[in-house]
Protein backbone atom coordinates (compact mmCIF):
# COMPACT_ATOMS: atom_id res chain seq x y z
CA UNK A 1 0.00 0.00 0.00
CA UNK A 2 2.99 1.90 0.42
CA UNK A 3 4.49 1.79 -2.67
CA UNK A 4 1.39 3.25 -3.83
CA UNK A 5 1.35 6.65 -2.16
CA UNK A 6 -0.33 5.65 1.03
CA UNK A 7 1.15 7.26 3.96
CA UNK A 8 2.82 4.57 6.99
CA UNK A 9 0.56 5.39 9.07
CA UNK A 10 -2.62 5.42 7.27
CA UNK A 11 -1.14 1.76 6.60
CA UNK A 12 -0.79 0.98 10.09
CA UNK A 13 -4.37 2.15 10.93
CA UNK A 14 -6.00 0.84 7.85
CA UNK A 15 -5.06 -2.71 9.29
CA UNK A 16 -5.72 -1.89 12.57
CA UNK A 17 -8.73 0.69 14.15
CA UNK A 18 -10.01 1.04 10.36
CA UNK A 19 -9.72 -2.56 10.37
CA UNK A 20 -12.15 -2.51 13.56
CA UNK A 21 -14.27 -0.09 12.80
CA UNK A 22 -15.39 -1.17 9.26
CA UNK A 23 -16.61 -4.59 11.16
CA UNK A 24 -17.91 -2.81 13.96
CA UNK A 25 -15.62 -4.34 16.01
CA UNK A 26 -14.36 -1.22 17.52
CA UNK A 27 -15.87 -2.38 20.96
CA UNK A 28 -13.54 -5.75 21.08
CA UNK A 29 -10.30 -4.90 18.40
CA UNK A 30 -8.38 -2.46 16.69
CA UNK A 31 -6.85 -0.30 19.35
CA UNK A 32 -4.41 -0.45 22.53
CA UNK A 33 -7.13 0.66 25.66
CA UNK A 34 -7.89 -0.89 28.66
CA UNK A 35 -10.32 -4.14 28.35
CA UNK A 36 -10.05 -4.14 24.44
CA UNK A 37 -8.50 -7.38 23.41
CA UNK A 38 -4.91 -6.84 21.39
CA UNK A 39 -1.88 -8.77 20.11
CA UNK A 40 1.49 -6.74 19.46
CA UNK A 41 4.22 -7.13 16.67
CA UNK A 42 7.64 -5.30 18.65
CA UNK A 43 9.93 -3.69 16.08
CA UNK A 44 13.18 -2.28 16.52
CA UNK A 45 11.95 1.29 14.11
CA UNK A 46 9.05 3.92 13.56
CA UNK A 47 7.06 1.75 11.34
CA UNK A 48 5.08 5.23 11.17
CA UNK A 49 7.58 6.65 9.48
CA UNK A 50 8.79 3.77 7.53
CA UNK A 51 6.88 0.93 7.47
CA UNK A 52 9.95 -1.68 6.76
CA UNK A 53 10.78 -1.78 9.92
CA UNK A 54 7.59 -4.18 10.41
CA UNK A 55 10.58 -6.27 9.01
CA UNK A 56 12.55 -6.12 11.75
CA UNK A 57 10.79 -7.60 14.39
CA UNK A 58 11.74 -8.02 18.38
CA UNK A 59 8.90 -9.12 19.81
CA UNK A 60 5.45 -11.19 19.53
CA UNK A 61 2.85 -11.43 22.20
CA UNK A 62 -0.44 -13.26 21.68
CA UNK A 63 -3.10 -13.70 23.76
CA UNK A 64 -1.09 -11.54 26.66
CA UNK A 65 1.64 -14.41 26.54
CA UNK A 66 5.25 -13.73 24.54
CA UNK A 67 5.77 -15.91 21.37
CA UNK A 68 8.73 -14.37 20.32
CA UNK A 69 10.25 -12.77 23.68
CA UNK A 70 12.23 -9.27 23.20
CA UNK A 71 14.82 -10.91 25.84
Amino acid sequence: MVEYGMAPLAVLRSATSVNADVFGLQAQVGRLRPGLLADLLLVNGRPDEDISALRQVVGVMKGGEWVVDPN
